[in-house]
């Protein structure tokens, strides 16, 4: 095979079946295989899905964890090769429990996505199949309808009144139709009409083409390379990163004056070293990627069992953010299964002849399903014995129409169904009665006020036209013209029993809904109204382009209802939401959805939903049913609010502890904890921190939208940190001067009330509740008492001896815990007056 002896769009079909070793039939199940392992996957870049082994080392790359790792091993030929081997085995566990986390929320994320994959229509072994598109080669023949998505640089055998949406990759503004040809091989990208490219999609039209290129040689694959393209950032990774570097740079800072006063003082240089890098360990939340990573698969898998199914993880923080969630009610708010009302004629009434037309519009119709068509072959069957058909204009946005020829003995018709307003732009006469055919300008009134009569009543209504034609010669769009307009088509959508109580719900959680639909004004409003939605300010898409975007600005907040919108439009309403402070949602699973998905805040569709859309989405419902984006919405919070909750932990007392540490080692004349102790604390302290996507969350954090805020965090952090301090100093000023500590047992009664102040306070501040009245989930409870315990009994094992604590007596103990509780009293009464200060 030698795919690029010359381009393929200037070979003929047979050069370039010939050029690929391919048939029309396509490849076989085996040839496939060997071509995938030859050009690899059809991917723009790598599975970002790392091995075990990888994701283990990544466990050890901070930068403030190899510098500690060196200064052990440097420690091993100079100082006390114990110790240091002490410290290395604290790091390996350290770094051995985040993998295991990471692993696992790694596995579950990877199986959910493989529910919601995008498959294409390939030959193989002579027959059409689902693949992957992953799995697509070159020499592959593929088949396109309205609403796949291009698998890849593929040149066409085969087209029917193909319309492809190029704009993602050429700029182009309108879709762009594509014939089967031969060019020159210097033809522009934009002017190779015989082609279609990976990324692009299907508008209209149909196509049978040969893949040429795969993944990364593919034109977008190009681009993506040149441009190293990658998801925006979402305000939560955004937040998130300016957390981490704000620690980051408290610490480098910290340790650079306490290292530096430490040898001012004559301090081993050495122990200094690694007494500041293992600060460092304890101040930088090192775990602050394993516990993001595992709260959001956590947060995915419960969603999915939901049915929701969380594409990009970060989504489910701006899912949880959400207040404002955009709809076309087809499917979502109705039924979603299109009824067919009456069939009628020019006067209002029931005609056979209007059905017929219709009826075998959607019966002999190819392109993409829908339930227009499915709701006239349910409605009531028609023998079409006797009728052949011979031709089809596929439906497409701009024309909204859709025409199927047909004949019947010597009999050769077209028949048009589609939107009204374009069906009434092609005819030029009415059927007023059965053989009376008058001028359409003297009926154009009368059809008007049936229309507005219908949709008043909240039924859809569809023009039904046709034409005599010569003979059985194809047909095109040019010969939509000169028609008669037969009569009406009206369908129901009946909203759906229970969507009052579920908007009431949404409303509940803070997440106001509205419809932007292409139905006219007077169908959206009957249907809203059903709904319990305010329809007193209706803006439709002849409104909007006559507004500024100032004007949309200032609207769009007190509008339920867009109706008559273009698919161009979509975007800039939900711009316009998100300029006003809105974050928003946008569902949609049409082929004219995607950029508006792209635009929303959260773009979420359906399984069902056309390539296109399902492909834009950041979240996919199993399910068709605003139902399920309100159990998403409280997950989405459950998970954003138990991520704070790890924020919040190493901002208190962590923090706090830590802070305290670097103070007192300036004002004792030894290290209030030698290097492998501070380790063991900051291990201990980290398993309750990891079962926090576990624990239950409190009504109150879910009940509205809450943003990343990180002022808010830090003040928190101030707040918490001193009140940790103070008891922190307490706590040195007991051991110091009511019990006299010599060096062992000041280190040993300073890590006991570290360990615990810290393990028990995750009680405290995991709810704005008095803990007591908020109950914890079952593995953070259990966790955190057993370190407690654990930590209480460590002094008297002999890994306490290795540690190099000792025992201490029991009213020693009963001190420390009188601290923990005072500490524990002090952390509420500080947490309410902070949550009555600070709104967050």
């Amino acid at each position: 095979m030698d795919p690029i002896s010359k381009p393929f769009w200037s070979l003929s079909v047979t050069e370039l079946l010939g050029n690929f070793n391919s048939t029309v039939t396509g490849l076989t199940s085996e040839d496939a295989k060997k071509r995938l392992i030859q050009f690899g996957a059809n991917r723009l870049k790598p599975q970002k899905r790392s091995n075990a082994f990888t994701l283990l080392i990544g466990q050890f790359k901070s930068p403030i964890i190899l510098i500690l790792l060196f200064a052990t091993g440097l420690s091993v030929f100079l100082h006390d090769p114990a110790d240091a081997l002490i410290i290395l085995l604290i790091v390996l566990v350290s770094g051995l429990l985040g993998f295991w986390q990471e692993h696992s929320a790694s596995d579950a994320v990877a199986k959910l996505l493989a529910i919601v994959q995008i498959k294409t229509s390939v030959l193989r072994d002579g027959s059409q199949q689902e693949s992957n598109i992953e799995d697509v080669v070159p020499g592959d023949i593929v088949v396109m309808s309205a609403g796949d998505i291009v698998p890849g640089d593929c040149r066409l055998l085969e087209s029917k009144d193909l319309f492809v949406d190029e704009a993602m990759l050429t700029g182009e503004t309108f879709p762009v139709e594509k014939v089967v040809s031969a060019l020159a091989a210097n033809t522009a990208l934009a002017k190779r009409t015989n082609s279609v490219w990976m990324g692009t999609h299907v508008v209209s039209g149909s196509a049978k083409a040969l893949v040429a290129l795969t993944g990364k040689n593919t034109e977008f694959g190009k681009v993506s390379e040149r441009l190293k393209l990658k998801p925006s950032e979402t305000e939560f990774e955004r937040g998130i990163r300016r957390f981490g570097f704000f620690l980051g740079e408290v610490t480098i800072l910290l340790v650079v004056i306490i290292f530096a006063i430490n040898v001012f003082l004559h301090r081993p240089v050495l122990e200094s070293f690694l007494f500041s890098l293992a600060l460092a360990v304890g101040l930088t939340p090192q775990l602050l990627p394993a516990i993001i990573s595992i709260n959001l698969a956590h947060g995915a898998k419960k969603m999915a069992e939901k049915k929701v199914i969380v594409k990009r993880l970060a989504s489910i923080e701006n899912f949880g953010s959400m207040n404002v969630i955009c709809s076309d009610k087809t499917g979502t708010l109705t039924e979603g299964t299109v009824q067919v009302e009456s069939a009628l004629d020019v006067n209002g009434e029931a005609n056979d002849k209007v059905f017929l037309f219709a009826y075998l519009n959607a019966f002999y119709e190819t392109g993409f399903t829908n339930p227009i068509d499915q709701a006239i072959i349910n409605y009531r069957k028609i023998d079409l014995l006797g009728y052949s058909k011979l031709d089809e204009i596929p439906y497409d946005f701009i024309r909204k129409r859709l025409s199927i020829a047909f004949s019947q003995g010597n009999t050769h018709l077209i028949a048009t169904k589609g939107a009204l307003d374009n069906i009434l732009e092609v005819c030029s006469s009415v059927e007023a009665r059965e053989g009376n055919i008058t001028d359409i300008a003297s009926m154009k009134d009368k059809i008007q006020k049936h229309f507005e009569d219908f949709s008043n009543k909240g039924f859809r209504t569809i023009g039904i036209a046709y034409k005599n034609i010569n003979s059985e010669t194809l047909v095109n769009k040019s010969d939509e013209k000169d028609m008669t307009f037969l009569g009406f088509l009206t369908l129901f959508d009946p909203p759906k029993s229970n969507i009052i109580d579920t908007i009431a719900k949404l409303k509940n959680l803070g997440v106001s809904l509205k419809i932007i639909t292409g139905d006219n004004h007077l169908v959206a409003a009957s249907i809203s109204k059903k709904m319990g939605l305010s329809v007193n300010k209706i803006i439709s898409g002849p409104e909007l382009r006559q507004m500024s975007d100032a004007a949309l600005l200032r609207s769009v907040g007190s509008v339920d209802v867009f109706a008559e919108i273009e698919p161009n439009q979509k975007e800039r309403i939900i711009i316009a939401m998100r300029k006003a402070g809105d974050v928003v949602g946008y569902m949609g699973d049409g082929i004219n959805d995607a950029s508006a998905l792209h635009a929303a805040d959260v773009g979420i569709s359906v399984d069902t939903a056309a390539d296109v859309a399902k492909d834009a989405a950041d979240i996919v419902l199993l399910e068709k049913d605003l139902g399920v984006l309100v159990e998403g919405v409280r997950e989405g919070r459950t998970t954003f609010a138990n991520t704070l909750k790890y924020v919040f932990m190493a901002t208190s007392a962590n923090f706090g502890n830590m802070f305290s540490m670097a103070g007192v080692s300036l004002f004792i004349p030894f290290l209030p904890l030698l290097p492998k102790q501070i380790l063991l604390t900051n291990l201990m302290t980290d398993f309750p921190e990891m079962t926090i996507a576990t624990d239950n969350v409190d009504d109150q954090m879910i009940d509205y939208p809450r943003r990343w805020d990180i002022k808010a965090i830090r003040k928190f952090m101030i707040t918490f940190g001193l009140v940790s301090s103070f008891f922190d100093y307490l706590t040195f000023g007991l051991l110091l001067l009511v019990i006299h500590a010599n060096e062992g047992q000041f280190r040993t009664g300073w890590f006991l009330e570290s360990v615990i102040s810290a393990s028990m306070i995750v009680l405290v501040i995991r709810s704005r509740k008095p803990f007591f009245r908020s109950k914890p989930g079952k593995y953070l409870l259990i966790t955190t008492l057993s370190i407690a315990v654990i930590t209480l009994i460590f002094p008297f094992t002999p890994l306490g001896n290795i540690f190099g604590f000792s025992p201490l007596t029991l009213s020693t103990y009963i001190f420390i815990l009188l601290i923990v509780a005072l500490y524990i009293l002090g952390a509420e009464i500080t947490k309410r007056v902070f949550y009555k200060k600070v709104k967050f």
